[in-house]
C-alpha cells in the first residue's frame, strides 16, 4: 500500500476530456492524460484491500463485477505511486495482453467493484492501467519478446479481433508457430473496424500488430476461410485451428417496409466510417472496399441504446447529421443506485456516454427515447426512407407490450440498427461442420473451448456470444492454455 491515507488525502481525478463542441470536429481521441505526478497520486488512492473485489470477477444477480482478467490491480497501483513503472508494467502484462485496448474501451468492471466506491469515488483503475502501458511504449519498455523455445507445433487462428489476438499472443510466446487469418484488409477485427477512431485510435491497433509481427506471429489478411482457403486445408496444414470469428449476425428489425434504401446495420455503418477516416488521413491509401454511408444533413434514427448505438450517435454528429434520435426499447435506468442494487453489484444506473453528451451539446437535448420501438418504416413514392412510425412499450407484465394509441411519427432518412448480435455467421460454422449452441454460438463442454471437431477450438464472441473486449481477451487466454495442453500433453501457461 503506497500511502496509507491516500484514499483520504486525494480526490478521484479522471483523465481530461476535450469539450463536446470541440471534439466533434474530428475523429481524434479526446481524453488527454493527466500529468504523471497527478496520476501517481491517483495510484495512492488504492487501499490494497485484503480482499480486492476489483480483480474478482464475481457474478452477482446474473451480472459480473470486477475484472474478468483478474488484473493484479493493487500491486500495480502501488508501483505507480512509487514511480516503479517497469514493475507496474510487468504486473499488468502478467494478466492482460492488451491494456492499451482495455484502458480505452473497457467499461471498467474493476472500478464498479472498488471498495473505495462503496462510500465514495472508486480508484481510477481504468486510467491508471492506460498510464502504465502508454508510459511503457513511450519509454521503450515494450520491445519485441521473441519466444525462447520452439515446440514445432503450428496453430492457425481464424479472426484477429481481441480474442484471436490474445490466443495468438499467448501461443506464440509459448513457442508455437502461429498464423492468423483475417478476412478484412487489416488485422484487428472489431478493434480496427467496429470501434470508432475517436474511441480507439487505429494507430494503437497497428502498433500492437507490428509488435506481434516482430515477435513472430504471421498475419494473413484478405482471406475468407471457406472461400480463399478451405477448412480442410487448415486442418491438414496445422496442428490446431482456433476459430475467433466473433458474433457476426446482427439482430434485424421486425417492422413493416423494412426492406429498401436508407437502412443499415450499425456494424456496416461504423466499419465504413472508420475506413473513410483511414483513407482521408492517409493511413490506408488502398481503394475503399465498401460504400461510405454518410449521415451529413440526414435525420438519423438509431435503434439500440447500448455502446454500439452510442458510437453511432457520436459518428453521425461528426458527419454533420441534421438530427439524431436513439431509440431504446427498455425503460430508463435510475440515475443513482437503487437500494436493491448495493455495492459491489454492477450498478444498474443510467449512463450518459460521450455520444449522448455530444448530442446534448449540439441539439440541446438527450437523443434517447425510452420504451419505444419502430413499428413501420414510411417511404415516399420512389421508395426512399422518409420517416418511422414508432410505438411506446409497456413492461407491466414482464415482456414488452405495445401501448395502444401511443403511435408517433419520426422524421428519418437514415436508420441504423444497433440492436446487438445473434451469434456466429453460418459460413464458418458450416465450413467446419460445427455444432452450435442455443445462442448460435460454437458449442463446447462447460469450461472448455474445444468444439465437436477434432483439432478445432473456439474463443471470444463466437464462443460466449456478444460481449466486451475484456471478456474476449480473457477467453483467448483461457483457450490458449487448453490448446497448449492439447498440443503438448501438459501446459505451464497461466
Amino acid at each position: 500500500m503506497g500511502k496509507a491515507t491516500g484514499f483520504l488525502d486525494y480526490q478521484r481525478t479522471e483523465n481530461l476530456s476535450v469539450s463536446p463542441l470541440d471534439r466533434i470536429n474530428n475523429f481524434n481521441e479526446f481524453h488527454p492524460p493527466l500529468a504523471a505526478d497527478e496520476r501517481r497520486r491517483q495510484g495512492a488512492r488504492c487501499m490494497n484491500c485484503g480482499v480486492p473485489f476489483c480483480q474478482s470477477a464475481l457474478q452477482l444477480k446474473g451480472m459480473v463485477t470486477g475484472c474478468p482478467l483478474h488484473n493484479l490491480i493493487p500491486e500495480w497501483n502501488d508501483a505507480i505511486y512509487h514511480g516503479n513503472d517497469d514493475h507496474a508494467l510487468s504486473r499488468l502484462l502478467k494478466t492482460n495482453n492488451f491494456p492499451e485496448f482495455t484502458g480505452r474501451v473497457c467499461p471498467a468492471l474493476c472500478e464498479k467493484a472498488c471498495i473505495c466506491g462503496m462510500n465514495g469515488d472508486s480508484v481510477t483503475v481504468h486510467d491508471n492501467e492506460l498510464f502504465i502501458i502508454e508510459t511503457a511504449f513511450k519509454e521503450n519498455y515494450m520491445k519485441p519478446r521473441k519466444p525462447n523455445v520452439c515446440t514445432g507445433k503450428k496453430v492457425a487462428v481464424v479472426g484477429s479481433g481481441p480474442s484471436g489476438l490474445a490466443v495468438a499472443d499467448q501461443l506464440n510466446h509459448r513457442g508455437h508457430k502461429v498464423t492468423v487469418f483475417e478476412k478484412a484488409n487489416r488485422p484487428g477485427g472489431l478493434l480496427m473496424y467496429g470501434i470508432p477512431n475517436m474511441k480507439l485510435d487505429k494507430r494503437i491497433v497497428r502498433r500492437r500488430i507490428q509488435l506481434m509481427t516482430e515477435e513472430g506471429v504471421t498475419f494473413i489478411t484478405n482471406t475468407q476461410v471457406g472461400e480463399s482457403i478451405s477448412a480442410k486445408q487448415l486442418l491438414d496444414a496445422y496442428d490446431a485451428v482456433i476459430l475467433c470469428c466473433g458474433s457476426g449476425r446482427p439482430r434485424d428489425l421486425a417492422a413493416e417496409n423494412r426492406e429498401g434504401s436508407g437502412v443499415y446495420f450499425a456494424v456496416d455503418f461504423l466499419s465504413a466510417a472508420t475506413k473513410q477516416v483511414l483513407y482521408d488521413t492517409g493511413v490506408d491509401t488502398d481503394a475503399l472496399d465498401c460504400e461510405f454511408i454518410s449521415a451529413k444533413d440526414k435525420h438519423v434514427v438509431i435503434v439500440g441504446g447500448g455502446d454500439t448505438g452510442n458510437d453511432c450517435v457520436g459518428t453521425c454528429i461528426r458527419h454533420g447529421a441534421k438530427s439524431v434520435v436513439q431509440l431504446e426499447m427498455m425503460p430508463k435506468l435510475p440515475d443513482t443506485r437503487a437500494a436493491s442494487n448495493p455495492w459491489p453489484e454492477w450498478p444498474k444506473v443510467c449512463k450518459t456516454d460521450y455520444g449522448q453528451e455530444e448530442a446534448i451539446a449540439v441539439f440541446g437535448h438527450d437523443p434517447r427515447i425510452y420504451q419505444t420501438t419502430v413499428k413501420e418504416l414510411v417511404r415516399d413514392d420512389e421508395g426512399r426512407l422518409a420517416g418511422l412510425k414508432t410505438v411506446r412499450l409497456s413492461f407491466e407484465h414482464g415482456s414488452p407490450e405495445e401501448i395502444e394509441g401511443s403511435e408517433a411519427f419520426l422524421e428519418c432518412d437514415l436508420l441504423l440498427i444497433a440492436a446487438g448480435f445473434t451469434g456466429c455467421t453460418d459460413d464458418i460454422a458450416q465450413a467446419f461442420n460445427l455444432e452450435l449452441a442455443s445462442r448460435h454460438t460454437a458449442a463446447s463442454e462447460p469450461g472448455s473451448y474445444k468444439t465437436n471437431v477434432e483439432k478445432v477450438f473456439t474463443a471470444g464472441d463466437m464462443h460466449r456470444g456478444q460481449s466486451l473486449v475484456v471478456w474476449a481477451i480473457a477467453e483467448g487466454r483461457a483457450c490458449a492454455k487448453e490448446v497448449d495442453e492439447y498440443l503438448m500433453g501438459y501446459t505451464n501457461m497461466e
